[in-house]
């Protein structure tokens, strides 16, 4: 009688692995399965992930405006524009960049602001920003004094905020050509607007100037967080309002200290902010996105 295929197997040979796959055997780990794999199929072999490429605005609107010129140097004499904010006619760059803030950026800041609370109790986190806006309030307005011509400040040794105004020194000397403090701007085709620190010439170029204070040092942009798409964001806003004459194509962010230690200047040029504009026109669009589904009916 002939014998069929599985008769025909060596029993004896085979038994061991019959009996491995039969019995329940060790239990097999992520790293035994990966080394069985690797004996079958042969080494993995890495795909490489395609670089992402950056997301472009879906309407992009250029930064610089090409029916305005830019103004040769000034001897600064003229009295710096100041026009005044009208609250709550179009959202702030302050606001959208707050709602649009990104999760890591928001993560951190809420983990800083639970780690005060922890340290300082509630009433002392509320005094304690209190008093980092009025000290920042203060300092603006010092450098109001300061730069209007037509106003007689004291000198940074007598004035309260001693410790910014020495530590910005070494900035004031390359600030020239003052042509606006504390005011208001409006684009007035992408409808957001703000209230702009200064427009002053540094280092013989017209720039929208950001004073800011910090406890902490910030030698590169990339410490600024935000502030370089707030500082594009005006000069879009600049370029474009009918109140101003000028173009703007240049930014600058001062960070101050208060111990007097020597503040940090961060130059932006024209390629520079045209990369920042791009993000910040994301965040606009972003903004604008979250206020239509927030005003959308939800179903019943």
């Amino acid at each position: 009688m002939k014998k069929n295929s599985y008769e025909a197997v060596d029993q004896a040979k085979y038994s061991r692995l019959v009996r491995s796959v039969l019995s329940r055997g060790p239990v097999q780990t992520p790293e035994s399965l990966f080394k069985e794999d690797d004996v079958l199929y042969g080494p993995v072999s890495k795909w490489k992930v395609p670089e992402s490429q950056a997301r472009a605005p879906q309407h992009w609107f250029p930064i610089f405006n090409e029916e305005r010129k830019v103004e040769p140097h000034t001897n600064g004499s003229s009295r710096p524009l100041k026009i005044p904010l009208r609250r709550n006619v179009v959202p702030s760059v302050t606001r959208i960049l707050q709602q649009t803030m990104p999760p890591e950026q928001s993560f951190f800041l809420e983990r800083w602001k639970q780690r005060m609370v922890l340290e300082l109790g509630e009433d002392g986190f509320a005094e304690y920003t209190s008093n980092v806006f009025l000290q920042g309030k203060r300092f603006h307005e010092a450098l109001e004094g300061i730069l209007s011509p037509q106003e007689d400040s004291k000198g940074g040794e007598e004035h309260p905020q001693c410790g910014y105004i020495n530590s910005i020194q070494h900035i004031l000397k390359e600030i020239s050509g003052v042509r606006a403090l504390e005011s208001a701007v409006q684009h007035e085709a992408l409808k957001y607007g703000g209230l702009l620190d200064c427009v002053a010439e540094y280092q013989g170029k017209l720039c929208v100037i950001d004073w800011k204070t910090s406890e902490k040092p910030k030698p590169f942009i990339q410490n600024t967080y935000d502030n370089p798409l707030q500082v594009v964001a005006y000069m879009g806003a600049v370029n474009h309002d009918a109140h101003y004459s000028f173009q703007v194509q240049c930014g600058l962010i001062v960070v101050a200290y208060k111990d007097g230690s020597p503040a940090h200047p961060h130059f932006m040029d024209e390629d520079l902010c045209s990369k920042y504009w791009a993000k910040w026109l994301l965040r606009l669009e972003e903004y604008t996105e979250k206020q239509k589904n927030q005003s959308v009916p939800k179903p019943e």
